[in-house]
């Protein structure tokens, strides 16, 4: 499966509440589960407005997964779409990895 996140990427997912970075909260509620995932940044944060102008092209692999620029997104190995840190989290937790070797 492939997370992909802003480049800050799984950092902050630490913090309490509303101060953890939606990457992150993404990043640790798959290592939570005990997914193994490969995490693919892009660029284009919204809140950069140097970026604006390129965000289209930087986040277009972004757009035609998701229908949306927004990230995390979480692609699954069978090519399901999860879009948002909260449904990804609500996902990795119901989820969980297998004992097997995880996911």
């Amino acid at each position: 499966m492939v997370l992909y996140t802003c480049p800050t990427g799984t950092a902050y997912g630490d913090l309490p509440g509303p101060l953890a970075h939606p990457c992150g909260k993404a990043g640790k509620a798959l290592d939570l589960a005990g997914h193994s995932y490969q995490v693919k940044q892009v660029k284009g944060g919204l809140l950069r407005v140097w970026t604006l102008p390129t965000r289209a092209r930087d986040r277009a692999e972004i757009e035609k997964l998701s229908g949306q620029r927004a990230v995390p997104i979480l692609v699954l190995d069978d090519g399901t779409v999860i879009a948002g840190s909260g449904k990804i989290a609500d996902w990795a937790q119901a989820n969980p990895a297998t004992a097997a070797g995880g996911s």
